[in-house]
């Protein structure tokens, strides 16, 4: 008998969340003891709005460079395929909280920076170079930080 796959993200009730926040999802432990925390970045409420495809592109080149230096163990900032935020992932133990400040002070950076800020633009550096649009990056960075960026998904508990 096939065993049953759970994937985490499906079972989140998307219309109970209150974006834009920061979720842990869990904490795994790998086979010689190291752990990632894997968070949900949402930036965008679920079905009601989504970031076009050139800004989410532009937003995941620039979160690589912004968040790296401001998480310890930074391993990964995915767009989720629904366009609404990013998976993070990082070596070690770390919090919403702490990551949600991150995130603030990543996109307070990202709406101070101009095309040549933007890594990975390049033909020879993206798998998709012509795809990007700082404008809408910048746009949906400044609007996730009118909104305030809460450490929880259900109540809105904001970062400073």
């Amino acid at each position: 008998m096939k065993e049953q796959v759970v994937i985490e993200s499906f079972t989140l009730d998307h219309t109970k969340v209150k974006a834009p926040y920061v979720r842990l999802i869990e904490c795994t432990n790998g086979p010689v003891g190291d752990v990632v925390s894997n968070f949900d970045i949402r930036l965008t409420q679920p079905n009601e709005m989504f970031i076009p495809t050139a800004g989410m592109h532009t937003l995941e080149h620039l979160l690589a460079l912004t968040l790296r230096p401001r998480i310890q163990g930074y391993l990964d900032c995915s767009p989720f395929g629904c366009r609404t935020g990013f998976h993070l992932l990082a070596f070690g133990q770390h919090s919403a909280h702490e990551v949600a400040v991150a995130l603030k002070e990543a996109l307070e950076e990202i709406v101070q920076m101009s095309w040549e800020d933007v890594p990975g633009t390049k033909e020879k550096e993206c798998g998709n170079y012509r795809d990007h649009s700082l404008f809408c990056a910048q746009e949906y960075a400044k609007l996730v930080l009118e909104q305030g960026i809460s450490e929880d998904p259900y109540e809105r508990i904001l970062v400073k």
